[in-house]
């Protein structure tokens, strides 16, 4: 099998060739609760394509608009509802995922150093995670905060087998696990391990209700026999996750990017587009990308926004509705 970088940046090409700036979306419908969420008819626009490997989307409004990783350009950048863009940090430190907590702080998975950190208000950093057990992370790839304000990540080795991406490396982890970060920034904060059940956990997120924690198994992207889907793991009382259950199987490519609205619905980054999914894992259709999708974000000034970080694009389609309520 290819390898996972040659997968996803493969239809580049299509992308690149294309003069238009926007293009039908092809949406395919899977299950009639789709009309619900997008009109078939709706508009894919390029809103930037200037970037080498477009990751972490995150829609920002204190920070200028969507906010997204440019990872092999070492820098992060702002989009704004104008259209411009500009440098936010440069460099990144290979930055991949990003997320933003309750006060707004932006919190990224930085590549190069192995760690997670927080941008304070003053323009300083606070390391929230750089190791476990007293070795290094892997290289943390993206972050999603709980409702209680603890910082949830994974830890693949992309970052350390990709050389634009990060520095090589051994891995120190004996496993690719997916973290909690317990009161993150405070002196009482704890880096814990949840669950190293899959082999490269990728993109994640919560269910509305916090009961439910999905993950996107990307082991496939480095071993043609390894996994290629959504999983799903049960949060209990405490935090502690059960163990995990195939919520949705990916018959071609890797899942990368995960995002869930609030009515429910798992948004899956894959390398055929945009695949939705009822709550119960009914597949609803697929809005198709030109190449690969990394991952997603809702934004807007409407909230009715959903942007795609594509290769060297950021992509975006206007939904029917709100999908964060």
């Amino acid at each position: 099998m290819p390898h996972r970088r040659t997968i996803l940046a493969g239809g580049l090409g299509l992308l690149a060739a294309s003069t238009a700036r926007a293009a039908g979306a092809v949406v395919r419908v899977d299950d009639p609760r789709l009309d619900a969420l997008i009109d078939p008819s709706a508009q894919l626009r390029t809103l930037f394509d200037d970037g080498r490997w477009c990751e972490g989307p995150c829609w920002a409004p204190g920070l200028g608009g969507l906010v997204f990783s440019d990872t092999k350009a070492n820098r992060i950048r702002v989009l704004a509802e104008d259209g411009s863009a500009k440098t936010l940090f440069d460099p990144s430190e290979n930055g991949n995922g990003n997320a933003l907590d309750a006060q707004g702080r932006l919190i990224t998975c930085e590549h190069r150093t192995r760690r997670v950190v927080r941008r304070e208000a003053d323009g300083t950093k606070t390391v929230l995670a750089d190791a476990f057990g007293g070795k290094r992370l892997n290289s943390p790839n993206d972050a999603v905060v709980a409702t209680d304000g603890a910082v949830w990540f994974t830890d693949p080795v992309f970052g350390i087998t990709q050389p634009e991406e990060g520095i090589l490396a051994e891995p120190e982890q004996a496993a690719r696990r997916v973290y909690r970060v317990t009161a993150p920034g405070s002196s009482a904060a704890r880096v814990e391990a949840m669950t190293d059940a899959l082999d490269q956990p990728n993109g994640l997120a919560f269910a509305p209700d916090g009961r439910t924690l999905y993950v996107s198994e990307s082991g496939a992207s480095l071993n043609p026999e390894g996994g290629r889907a959504v999983m799903a793991f049960a949060v209990g009382p405490d935090g502690r996750l059960g163990p995990p259950r195939t919520f949705a199987a990916i018959e071609a490519g890797v899942p990368d990017g995960l995002k869930v609205d609030a009515a429910g619905r798992v948004y899956a980054a894959c390398g055929d587009g945009i695949r939705i999914f009822a709550p119960d894992g009914t597949a609803l259709g697929r809005i198709a990308m030109p190449t690969a999708a990394a991952n997603l974000a809702f934004g807007g000034s409407d909230g009715r926004r959903l942007f795609v970080a594509a290769g060297h694009a950021i992509l975006a389609i206007d939904l029917r509705v709100a999908p964060r309520g």
